[in-house]
């Protein structure tokens, strides 16, 4: 039974000695009376030693279980076995520290699609005690720069077809000192293909503390500057102890989906749930839904996870396609509405699961049953996890009441040097997020809508401010204000309404402009898919924009 805010603490009662001889990430946490409480007092979380190395938890063993024959991952015309993977994680490791010489605490950033090596050059990097840094394939040099330099990262490992944008941020960053290419196999002539074939595999994972940082993950922040949040191996163990116990994860399953590794949500279920319980996972370089749907049906997916968005895609693209091996569908990035619920069961004879989760706690920590209790609510907190609603000054608020959600368990926020956000999302011990719900009086809750400007479209965060940023660097651009605006197909679609310096320019061929400009400048999926434009924007006597106004127009 444990309970506790420290980041170094022994169960015997001893000090715990970090393994990370690099320090620079700690110096950034914030101070322990800002963290959130991390509670492990819940009947499914056993009592977890004080070193653990994540990736002898999800590999440690499988040989001596007789499981080297059994796919990992199955990836286009090729089978990665239990044994590959555990090979080619060794050599990778070897490559990392025997080559390029990287120290226990450094930071590694990993950018590619989905794909066999990418699982493999996460694993490598944690099992020699680096920090993995995910990086969204779609990212754009300038974006890219701000991760490196933000944390310091000094090697980058890197999906040869992705390589251009990050061969720009590297003359930009102040950081980065060496990428090294691979192939999304690992079988051909990029530098890391290369490197492996000369190691042997055979490593021990290194003797990391369970509270030594094992990844750092980028989330949109409202102002627009990605803010940087940590998570320890232990944490990484303790959510495949959460919501697989609700949404089941069996051996004999084979999982497949939309999300990138990039996010949390897809690094949990296509790689950290799948291994821990011996799972295959079929990975889909362009996850399109003629591709997944053509994955489904080669492979025998029995668990499919995706967000709403997708959802409707698939079932747009069905037709043709057997599909008739998928037996249990997890739903999570944004709401899912009851219409696509009932569509996608009457169409295929499963429940979509409607799940909750935030970057901060990694995982999906709100969830409904595989038999879906209350169709249309997000579920009842999985087990580890306890919530409540509160108002804005953090009182907790009756049933029926809409309010933010409030949330304690294993996994929490931790924040890199960044106190104003790290106090406005950890109150009273209390991981606060930005999301209204109402819980009704059998515990299910409900969702409402963000108390915040973020945009939450087809899953992914996108802040306002960085689109309006992006605009106004447009010579023909005088002003401009992003909203959210409610769609069908993605939940929010990105809505720009813009003020030209010459009104006369506003025509179709501005538009598709100005979309594109956005596009070149940051991530292609932020750019405004509706623009509007306005002779001038509404606004307050105090001058403050008028935002509501603007979905109206």
């Amino acid at each position: 039974m444990q309970e506790h805010k420290r980041s170094e603490r022994a169960a015997s009662g001893g000090a715990v000695v970090s393994a990370h001889t690099d320090r620079y990430i700690y110096s950034m946490l914030p101070p322990e009376d800002t963290w959130p409480v991390f509670d492990y007092t819940g009947e499914n979380l056993p009592r977890y030693p004080d070193y653990m190395n994540v990736t002898d938890i999800l590999l440690g063993g499988a040989l001596a279980e007789g499981l080297g024959d059994k796919p990992a991952f199955h990836f286009e015309e090729e089978t990665w076995s239990y044994g590959k993977l555990i090979d080619t994680v060794d050599r990778i490791a070897r490559v990392l520290v025997e080559d390029y010489g990287l120290e226990p605490g450094n930071r590694v950033l990993l950018r590619s699609g989905n794909s066999p090596m990418l699982a493999a050059c996460w694993l490598a990097v944690l099992k020699v005690g680096g920090i993995c840094v995910a990086s969204m394939p779609l990212l754009k040099a300038e974006e890219i720069v701000f991760i490196l330099d933000r944390v310091r990262v000094r090697f980058a490992l890197c999906e040869e077809s992705l390589a251009d944008e990050l061969e720009k941020a590297q003359v930009l960053s102040e950081t980065l000192e060496r990428t090294a290419l691979f192939t999304p196999r690992g079988d051909g002539d990029a530098e890391l293909d290369r490197a492996i074939r000369n190691k042997a595999g055979g490593l021990p994972a290194l003797h990391t503390a369970a509270e030594d940082i094992a990844i750092i993950s980028f989330t949109s922040g409202t102002t627009g500057h990605p803010k940087a949040t940590v998570n320890c191996h232990r944490d990484l163990v303790a959510i495949s102890d959460c919501y697989p116990r609700v949404f089941s994860v069996l051996p004999d399953d084979v999982i497949c989906g939309s999300p990138s590794m990039a996010f949390t949500y897809g690094l949990a279920v296509f790689l950290v749930y799948p291994l821990r319980y011996r799972a295959t996972v079929v990975y889909v370089p362009r996850p399109i839904p003629e591709k997944v749907l053509e994955a489904i049906e080669r492979h025998g997916v029995t668990s499919l996870y995706s967000v709403p968005t997708s959802y409707r895609q698939l079932l747009d693209a069905m037709e043709g396609f057997d599909i008739s091996s998928v037996r249990k569908c997890s739903s999570s990035g944004e709401n899912l509405q009851t219409p696509l619920f009932e569509a996608w069961h009457e169409r295929t004879g499963v429940k979509l699961v409607n799940g909750f989760g935030a970057t901060e706690l990694i995982c999906t920590v709100l969830s409904e049953t595989m038999d879906v209790g209350r169709i249309g609510s997000t579920g009842r907190p999985i087990p580890g996890y306890t919530m409540r609603l509160v108002d804005e000054d953090g009182n907790a608020l009756p049933q029926d009441a809409a309010g933010r959600l409030a949330i304690r368990g294993p996994t929490g926020c931790r924040y890199l040097d960044d106190i104003e956000n790290q106090r406005a999302f950890v109150h009273d011990g209390w991981n606060l997020t930005s999301d209204l719900f109402v819980r009704d009086s059998d515990g299910y809750y409900w969702y409402v809508d963000r108390s915040d400007d973020m945009i939450v479209s087809a899953g992914y965060n996108i802040s306002p401010q960085e689109v309006e940023r992006a605009l106004l660097e447009h010579p023909l651009v005088h002003e401009c204000a992003v909203v959210g605006v409610n769609d069908a197909k993605r939940g929010k679609l990105v809505r720009a309404c813009v003020v030209l310096h010459d009104h006369g320019d506003a025509s179709t061929t501005t538009v598709a402009a100005l979309q594109e400009f956005v596009k070149r400048r940051i991530a292609p999926y932020k750019y405004p898919r509706d623009i509007r434009f306005l002779a001038e924007l509404p606004k307050t006597h105090t001058g403050k924009i008028q935002r509501q106004k603007l979905r109206d127009v």
